[in-house]
């Protein structure tokens, strides 16, 4: 492309100077300069050709007279290149102290501001923050947007969220580049304001500041920390409403709006999550938390429960819900039958808390201690111990509790 415009401009030059050539045949014309007594005739030809001579004569007395400033520059150009070259290599193998040296020296216009970057970088890691700030520093009028980017990048790693923030809030760092964005998303997260950092995937996206698959790990994240963070019914609604589809039956996302909406007496949305996202893809977790929910409508969630159990007889999350529901209706035989079933099935902590509180509930002082501690054992990972003096009813169920395992490997009961 370049050899391209030489020729061009050759061929235009070219053709001017013809054209120029036959108007001064058909008329060489005349210039005359007069001062004072002095005065210059000649015909337009010559004068133009003068002209030009002249013009070549200073452009060589300037290039004569400069080119020793050229080639200093040239010179110093070529070792900041060098000085940034090695001081990168250094900073790579972890030679922070050479490396800091190295690049504090490249102050060249065009890599001064790379330069002065992994300076600070190099000594941030050899732990001098006063040294970093100050190679920073040197950046605040010439290149702001790369100092913001390198002050949040050096704060979050020093978990200082509120300081990378600030920095990348400053009015003369804007717009901030793909890198600036995802940093800001990152201290707003850290700053519990997963909401806001929400709303940036979507320009994180399009700039393509994160990998696919960090962007889906932080929708994720986010979505659930902002659900969490949610202080009033209608933010909370809306932050829901706004999610994806895929989100919005994803276990950790509806546990976490949930468990906000119960706590802002919103019954009905809280169990009516779980109860959607259930019915759509099972998860034992959620089974579980459907039991745990502070909230009401017993009699409703109890049927909803009972209902699961014929397609997940084995699930020891969703027994253990029963008998929390069962417990809460006041019916502590059946409660005791269903964490029975659910310790048989390798039920967790849950279980045994649960018939701790079962027991003392009913008075029953020496069997909810030994729930409790069994409980307590589950949760370090120790071996429970069997309780003592329980009636022949449970005996016998235990007994006639036989975990079979389905042609998938899907285990399940079968009572006798």
């Amino acid at each position: 492309m370049n050899l391209f415009r030489s020729l061009l401009f050759w061929i235009v030059l070219a053709l001017v100077g013809a054209l120029v050539a036959q108007l001064l045949a058909q008329d060489p014309g005349l210039v005359v300069v007069s001062y004072n007594d002095w005065t210059y005739e000649k015909s337009l030809a010559y004068s133009l050709v003068l002209a030009v001579a002249a013009v070549l004569v200073v452009w060589l007395l300037w290039k004569l007279l400069t080119a020793p400033f050229v080639m200093l520059r040239r010179r110093r150009k070529k070792a900041a290149r060098a000085r940034l070259i090695e001081g990168m290599e250094a900073s790579h193998l972890g030679h922070w102290s050479r490396a800091e040296k190295s690049l504090a020296q490249t102050d060249d216009a065009e890599v001064g501001s790379v330069g002065h970057v992994a300076a600070a970088q190099a000594a941030a890691a050899r732990g001098d923050a006063a040294l970093a700030q100050q190679h920073l520093d040197a950046l605040a009028v010439s290149h702001p947007t790369a100092r913001a980017v390198a002050l949040a990048d050096l704060a979050l790693d020093d978990d200082r969220p509120a300081d990378a923030l600030s920095a990348l809030d400053a009015p003369n760092a804007q717009p901030l580049p793909p890198r600036g964005l995802a940093l800001r998303a990152d201290a707003l997260a850290r700053l519990g304001r997963a909401g806001e950092a929400y709303g940036l995937l979507g320009a994180l996206r399009q700039q393509e500041a994160m990998p696919q698959s960090r962007l889906d790990s932080a929708e994720a994240t986010w979505a659930e920390a902002g659900l969490r963070e949610s202080t009033d019914a209608n933010v909370l609604a809306d932050r829901w409403e706004a999610l994806p589809t895929p989100l919005r039956s994803h276990p950790a996302t509806v546990a976490a709006y949930a468990e906000r909406a119960a706590a802002l007496r919103w019954e009905e949305a809280a169990a009516s999550s779980i109860e959607h996202a259930l019915d759509k893809n099972w998860d034992e977790d959620l089974a579980g938390l459907y039991g745990r929910l502070p909230i009401g409508r017993l009699e409703s969630r109890r049927e909803h429960a009972e209902r699961w159990l014929q397609s997940h007889p084995a699930s020891p999350g969703l027994l253990v819900t029963l008998a929390r529901l069962a417990r809460a209706q006041g019916q502590w035989s059946q409660a005791e039958t269903y964490l029975h079933r659910a310790l048989a099935q390798g039920a967790n902590s849950d279980a045994w808390e649960e018939l701790g509180h079962g027991f003392a509930q009913h008075g029953d002082e020496a069997l909810a201690r030994h729930s409790y501690a069994n409980a307590l054992r589950a949760t370090r990972g120790e071996p429970i111990t069997e309780l003592p003096g329980r009636d022949v009813r449970a005996r016998i169920y235990d007994e006639a509790v036989v975990e079979e395992r389905d042609g998938h490997g899907v285990p399940r009961l079968r009572d006798s």
